[in-house]
């Protein structure tokens, strides 16, 4: 018995030590099998009945990176990097070489570039200018004009304030991203409605048939705040007297149609999934980070409960629906330098894209899912850690100070950062290890003091999977996704052309072309 018994612990101790030291026949394995799932057909020419477009909020490739590993998620991927197809967006904005969220999201909605904190306008509207933004040829239509023009279900879910940069541009036009609701805009600018408004009263906005995310305070005015949720000093806290959530549910009333106001996780999970209009608004600014939030039933809910229900609300639609999917807090947790904070957004991210595929499981050949971020940030993965070591612990010592850094870091960063103090008049970095590098409160340290850490300008990835994902294959511009979305789901500008003939054909002739044309016949008729 002895004697078996050491024979099958051999054996386990050799597949374990050469799955550990992953010796030569590991990777030629891995490459076949690689090889084998590349050579499999996956090009579906079909027609996106559905669409879901995830935003993570600036999720950069090294966000992505550092996420997989902080998460050791399962065949350490990521869910939505398995994706078949795979592309790069450039993320400048009209005016920028380093973005900011609502340009992009404009880009990404839109199919147009815009300036640096405008939303929904061209780059004809230049920062702050309200007169410019009213006029209707510098407004743009978004997915979801297109999307309700056809007859689809629209439908938005964020972890910030619904009025916030990134779902601005999917229903409003403004040229300050700060004018989320009256208290913001300056005293010029009483013409051009707020964002808040805008979501509620105007077209695309107040056919939205579900809303999910925080943004009270810009909604309602002089509301409370409370420990678990407080008054976001940073944005709009509206005190014209408006209560915009009693006006969307009289909207409703008027026209006959059905709908639930929802304000904790419970009454999310059980609303009726027939009602027509859903809104929820569960916090007075920004939700909770999944790592600080209520998980009980009068909580704020998670992002991929709110992606589970909205997909449950809107799959009713027999036309189909297209929604959009915001991580936002990954970009929140960057720009106060908490690399933990944001590494955990992003796997909750991932998490809500995993339930997303389960759940459309049976109608993959018709739901096109994008999987993509508005921008990158500055934080870097550097040093020559170990692999058994943690993402966000020591990576090793600098060989020129003697001082410890970690393996992420920020190129930019606010005063908690900026980590240098002076001693006997020398300037010297603070040793990490003297902190807890591995909490959610730690501040990776950075290069430069600025106010807060800044965006980054690097492309970041898309991923698709569905009809016509494999249309993202190489480097395209950011405004590449919606025309995507168009060509996918035979809405907006190709609504009506599904071949390249035809696309070549409705494109009109350029200037310069049609010069030329007039030499040519000018020459032939002398």
């Amino acid at each position: 018995m002895l004697k078996y018994l050491l024979i099958i612990m051999c054996i386990v101790f050799k597949y374990v030590s050469l799955e550990k030291i992953e010796d030569q026949n590991h990777w030629k394995q891995l490459g076949y099998q690689d090889i084998e799932e590349a050579l499999i057909p996956k090009v579906n020419m079909g027609i996106a009945k559905n669409v879901i477009l995830f935003v993570g909020d600036g999720m950069g490739p090294t966000t992505v990176t550092a996420s997989r590993i902080y998460g050791k998620t399962e065949k350490g991927f990521l869910s939505f990097e398995t994706f078949s197809n795979i592309g790069v967006l450039k993320t400048y904005s009209a005016n920028k070489l380093v973005p900011d969220s609502c340009s992009t999201a404009t880009a990404l909605f839109c199919g147009v570039k815009a300036n640096h904190k405008t939303a929904g306008v061209d780059a004809t509207v230049p920062f702050e200018d309200c007169e410019a933004s009213l006029k209707s040829e510098a407004r743009l239509k978004s997915i979801f004009n297109w999307a309700q023009e056809a007859g689809k279900g629209t439908g938005f879910v964020t972890t910030t304030r619904v009025t916030h940069a990134t779902p601005s541009a999917l229903y409003a036009h403004v040229p300050n991203r700060k004018w989320e609701c009256e208290a913001t805009r300056h005293a010029n600018a009483t013409r051009c409605k707020d964002i808040a408004r805008q979501l509620i009263e105007d077209v695309p906005g107040k056919n939205i048939q579900v809303i999910m995310g925080g943004g009270r305070q810009c909604l309602i005015s002089n509301v409370n705040g409370t420990n678990a949720d407080p008054i976001d000093t940073w944005a709009c806290y509206s005190k014209d007297g408006r209560n915009l959530i009693k006006d969307w549910k009289l909207d409703k009333v008027k026209r006959g149609s059905t709908y639930a106001i929802v304000k904790n996780t419970h009454e999310l999970e059980n609303v009726n999934l027939n009602t027509e209009f859903v809104l929820g608004v569960f916090a007075n600014g920004h939700l909770k980070m999944e790592h600080a939030r209520d998980k009980g039933p009068k909580g704020m809910p998670s992002l991929t409960k709110m992606t589970e229900q909205a997909i449950k609300l809107l799959k009713k639609n027999k036309d189909g629906f297209v929604l959009v999917v915001e991580g936002g807090m990954i970009d929140f947790a960057h720009h106060r330098g908490h690399a933990r904070q944001a590494l955990g957004e992003t796997v909750e991210f991932s998490n809500a894209i995993q339930k997303t595929i389960q759940m459309t499981e049976k109608e993959a050949s018709e739901t096109l899912i994008i999987v993509t971020s508005d921008h990158s940030h500055s934080l870097v993965l550097s040093g020559y850690a170990e692999r058994s070591t943690s993402i966000l612990d020591i990576a090793q010592k600098s060989k020129l100070d003697g001082t410890e850094y970690t393996s992420l870091l920020y190129g930019t960063g606010g005063p908690d950062n900026y980590q240098f103090d002076v001693i006997n008049n020398k300037v010297v970095r603070r040793n990490p290890a003297l902190d807890d590098a591995t909490s959610f409160e730690y501040a990776q340290q950075s290069a430069v003091l600025t106010d807060e850490v800044t965006h980054g300008g690097t492309d970041v990835l898309v991923y698709a999977t569905g009809p016509m994902s494999h249309l993202f294959h190489s480097v395209h511009e950011q405004t590449y996704v919606a025309y995507v979305i168009s060509y996918a789901a035979k809405i907006g500008p190709f609504k009506d052309m599904r071949n390249s003939s035809n696309i070549i054909l409705s494109q009109p002739i350029s200037i310069v072309a049609s010069i030329c044309l007039v030499i040519v016949l000018f020459s032939l008729l002398n």
